[in-house]
């Protein structure tokens, strides 16, 4: 079994009610235009934020369950997140903030060589790009050997060979790690690309619709594999 998630949470202008599942070495790609909820969405999985009413479960082990009041702290759930933000520790190296969170070096610096900043391990997060913060943001959170990775428009900080790199190193670790993966992306060609289901929000709720719209009017070139995943 893998990620099941159905929650409702108030916000100020919407409600969040959200209904989905994401099966082990799966990805769904959530999408939608901004303020659509979706980072809600996450933080509601990852325990950040408490759903008004709902439950989450991975693997059949209940996470959140409001009807008890059961809610694990996101250090119990084992899931590990990469925002927009990268947050690593700016008196650490990048070898000892990826070797923070790692169970085993050696998958850590299998990670570090895979995303390509190990040339970069004795150096501090303050004296390297953006994008190469996000990179190490990216094997801090595999080096957890997470039950479920949330990404939160991970690429944000990498220029365009970098993030096409990137993305296809995620999409080989898919099946590899067998874990469920939910992303936030505005790419729809990303989401069609990293995609095995793509979740379309809009105002809290699920809107096939407004993707639909997306696929129609803004000529996206990959209708074919977008639709495919819905």
């Amino acid at each position: 079994m893998g990620l099941v998630v159905s929650v409702g949470k108030r916000l100020k202008h919407f409600d969040v009610r959200m209904s989905f599942s994401c099966a082990c070495g799966e990805l769904t790609a959530v999408v939608g235009p901004s303020g659509a909820g979706k980072t809600t969405l996450v933080r509601l999985i990852a325990g950040l934020e408490r759903p008004d009413c709902g439950t989450v479960t991975l693997g059949g082990r209940v996470w959140t369950d409001t009807a008890s009041g059961r809610s694990l702290p996101l250090q119990e759930r084992g899931a590990s997140l990469v925002f927009q933000d990268y947050t690593l520790f700016p008196h650490m190296s990048v070898r000892n903030n990826v070797a923070f969170a790692a169970r085993d070096m050696e998958v850590a610096e299998r990670y570090m060589d895979m995303f390509g900043v190990l040339h970069l391990a004795d150096s501090r997060p303050g004296s390297i790009s953006g994008g190469e913060r996000q990179r190490v943001a990216f094997c801090q959170a595999l080096a957890r050997e997470p039950r479920l990775l949330l990404l939160d428009e991970p690429f944000s900080a990498l220029d365009i060979a970098t993030r096409r790199n990137v993305r296809s190193r995620l999409r080989e670790l898919k099946r590899e790690l067998g874990i469920p993966m939910v992303h936030v992306t505005h790419d729809l060609e990303e989401a069609a690309y990293l995609g095995d289901a793509i979740l379309a929000m809009d105002r809290g709720c699920a809107a096939p619709d407004w993707l639909e719209r997306q696929i129609r009017f803004h000529d996206n070139p990959e209708p074919a594999a977008i639709r495919a995943a819905l």
